[in-house]
């Protein structure tokens, strides 16, 4: 027998909708097998997840391009490591 996970559900969400709107989500809601409370929930909580994650790609993106540029910009000076591996390949295309 599965475990059943019960989540106790508090809040509501309310909506006015036009009745062709209601009838295209009754009509999605029965093609997925779902009750048109829990069709609409699971599709605006697939909604609020996507969008949140595009948003937060985009920062991720907007502040990488700015580190790239400033490293780009203002490049930190060569470490030891560095002038040693410089060093040998100088080494290296000379021979």
């Amino acid at each position: 027998m599965a475990n059943t996970v019960h989540i106790k559900r508090e809040d509501r969400l309310e909506a006015r909708v036009s009745h062709d709107v209601k009838a295209l989500c009754q009509k999605a809601a029965k093609l997925q097998g779902r009750t048109l409370a829990d069709f609409v929930v699971h599709t605006v909580v697939e909604a609020a997840k996507r969008t949140i994650h595009e948003h937060e790609f985009v920062e991720l993106t907007l502040r990488d391009r700015t580190a790239f540029a400033e490293a780009l910009l203002n490049p930190p000076a060569p470490n030891a490591k560095l002038r040693k591996a410089m060093a040998e390949r100088a080494q290296t295309v000379l021979s």
